[in-house]
């Protein structure tokens, strides 16, 4: 292992922050997910649904990926784990806004979710600086 990273990568505070941005995700999704599966007058599902299941898809993802870039040994393929991590966080956020016009109550809970978003690429950016 190298001499940076951490015993444990709990340690981390991004390693928190994606975890605790998985948890949120996840219960965000679940409460959606009851208002979102109910079929429309004319027999079609709300496609917002499917935007549910990908803030948990793109969140579960995010902690991997600290992982693997912690623990790479090569910086161009660290930068590879980091231009992912990019990526998945801007797709929670666009994915965040498109719930956001959904016909859900539970569409107050997706700001929370983006100011965590914010919080996690503030911890991003510091992050990056120690790899």
């Amino acid at each position: 292992m190298l001499s940076n990273t951490p015993l444990n990568l709990s340690e981390l505070p991004i390693y928190r922050k994606a975890q605790e941005i998985f948890v949120l995700s996840q219960n965000i999704s679940l409460y959606l997910n009851h208002d979102l599966c109910e079929l429309k007058e004319d027999g079609t599902e709300d496609t917002n649904i499917y935007f549910s299941g990908d803030i948990v898809q793109q969140s579960v993802s995010l902690a991997p990926e600290i992982e693997n870039a912690e623990l790479e040994r090569f910086s161009d393929r660290k930068h590879k784990h980091i231009a992912s991590l990019k990526r998945l966080t801007n797709m929670l956020y666009k994915n965040s806004y498109r719930l956001e016009r959904s016909n859900s109550n539970g569409k107050d809970f997706l700001p929370i979710l983006r100011s965590e978003l914010k919080k996690f690429k503030q911890l991003q950016r510091s992050w990056m600086l120690t790899l």
